[in-house]
């Protein structure tokens, strides 16, 4: 289906939401040239394209913050011209955003009804018929949230449903998820999904938005696919395949998706012996050669982060060591790891990778304070040469030097981590969870910057939860099982059936 073939109604009449031709421009950028996406009543929908491809732009539009240039915008049939949030919300589309934003401070119940809450006698509020009517929304969906509960302290999960559940009381008919899975763990994805359906039965229409082919294939109706800021094709789930898919959003075949080169493998970099925590992980041994990229493998909880962070010096460790180019390294000491040579990226780049609210430059520089400083200043031209070198390297777009980080796309950011670190001129690069929550397209430049940095003789240790990416980059698998490795697979030898039995301790003598 093109743009041109797109309909106005599908069979059971108008959609519930149609939005065709929309633009948006911003001066001279282009942030949407041609975005279309229609939303049947009583189906999943999903939204996907790369970092870029004008998804962010078009659900901005559907949530009232953005007034198309251009374009149709109807709902039930009807034209609509949203020139706030509340005239969105007033035609029942509510978003879900990735990181809700609940009041800490206030309950449940008061989080889902503020600003109009129940009232009874007298014009008071009626605290009683606040929780009633929650715990009756909770029970629609099939979650039990206690409604008295203080916000502070939920998880993500449940601070999702919560917005759910708001929006259901407003009588929300077109739900927009917007990459909701990407904090949850798998029960709570499940959890979610099962929501979705439900509201999907009742009639809703929800827009699914997702970097995750797995989730889009398991969950969603219909797929929408966006590029450079333009509606490319609309197909139903059931007739599409990922590789179809990827090559829509990305102008090439799924192949070049893991571009990894063989390197020459050298001397040991990182040599860890008998390394254990109690409760945590134990009898931890593994060497990463100059030019190696080793994977991490196993499912969530397996304690692949926790023994990263422990030769990275950040946790400690009972007993064991670590050593890099033969030097032991001082536990709990990541200065001291980092002035070995040993550069880490963390798997949540937004707390423990970025200082958000500072420039590219300044978060890219972060690690050469120290060169960079004239008698304890550091001038900002100084801090955007830096930069500019490394940024240039891993392609972030020209001319956010001086852009707050936080203004960036999810793949750029990761860029800017890696930049940060590569700018140390590691021996060893710890990266953890490289590509997560980033499109398809960034996560092969990436994987070519990986590949490229092997070849250059840089040690590379990879904890990642993507099979396929484990496969398709590592030149050796270590597989993680309840704080211990219970395989070590060769390239050759690394099938996802191997990795998946001893990620769950069901492969005997792997060792």
């Amino acid at each position: 289906m093109t743009l041109d073939q797109a309909p106005a109604t599908d069979a059971r009449g108008p959609f519930a939401l149609s939005l065709q031709g929309a633009a948006k421009t911003f001066g001279p950028v282009i942030a949407l040239a041609d975005g279309t996406v229609q939303l049947a009543a009583g189906e999943i929908h999903a939204l996907v394209g790369e970092n870029g491809a004008g998804k962010s732009t078009l659900v901005k539009i559907l949530a009232g913050l953005y007034h198309p240039d251009a374009g149709e915008f109807l709902v039930d049939g009807e034209a609509v011209a949203f020139r706030s949030v509340a005239d969105s919300k007033a035609a029942g589309i509510s978003v879900i955003y990735q990181e809700p934003t609940l009041f800490p401070d206030l309950t449940v119940a008061e989080n889902i009804f503020i600003g109009r809450q129940p009232k009874g006698r007298a014009g008071l509020i009626s605290r009683t018929a606040m929780r009633r009517q929650a715990r009756e929304l909770f029970a629609t969906l099939g979650v039990p949230i206690d409604p008295d509960r203080v916000a502070e302290g939920l998880s993500i999960a449940d601070q999702q449903i919560i917005e759910i559940a708001k929006a259901i009381s407003l009588d929300a008919r077109v739900l927009i998820m917007d990459e909701p899975t990407a904090a949850l763990s798998g029960i709570e994805v499940e959890r979610l999904f099962a929501v979705a359906r439900s509201l999907r039965d009742r009639g809703a229409a929800i827009l699914f938005i997702s970097h995750r082919f797995d989730e889009v294939f398991a969950l969603c109706d219909r797929i929408t696919v966006m590029r450079d800021g333009r509606y490319i094709a609309t197909h139903e789930t059931s007739g599409a395949t990922v590789e179809q898919i990827v090559r829509e959003m990305v102008g090439r075949d799924i192949a070049t998706l893991f571009p990894k080169e063989d390197a020459d493998i050298g001397d040991v970099v990182l040599s860890v012996v008998g390394l254990g925590r109690a409760g945590v992980f134990s009898d931890i041994d593994f060497d990463v050669r100059s030019g190696e990229i080793v994977a991490l493998s196993g499912l969530v909880g397996a304690g692949r982060t926790e023994v990263a962070r422990a030769v990275f010096g950040i946790d400690a460790y009972d007993r064991g060591t670590v050593t890099l180019l033969g030097s032991r390294l001082k536990p709990r000491d990541p200065q001291a790891a980092i002035n070995a040579g040993i550069g880490f990226v963390p798997e949540d780049r937004r707390k423990q990778g970025l200082v958000m609210d500072l420039t590219v430059a300044r978060n890219t520089a972060l690690t050469l304070r120290n060169s960079l400083a004239r008698f304890g200043i550091i001038s900002g031209a100084r801090e955007r040469e830096a930069s500019e070198k490394w940024s240039n390297l891993l392609q972030v777009k020209a001319g956010y030097q001086d852009l707050p980080v936080s203004t960036l796309s999810g793949g750029n950011q990761q860029k800017v981590v890696l930049a940060k670190w590569l700018a140390t001129e590691p021996k060893l690069l710890i990266v953890d969870e490289p590509t997560r929550g980033i499109d398809v397209g960034t996560k092969s430049a990436v994987h070519k910057l990986l590949s490229d940095l092997a070849g250059r003789g840089i040690a590379i240790l990879m904890i990642s939860s993507e099979l396929p990416e484990v496969l398709g980059m590592a030149d050796r698998v270590l597989v993680m099982h309840e704080g211990r490795i219970t395989a070590r697979l060769d390239r050759a030898d690394a099938t996802p059936e191997a990795v998946m039995h001893a990620a769950t301790a069901s492969m005997e003598g792997a060792l």
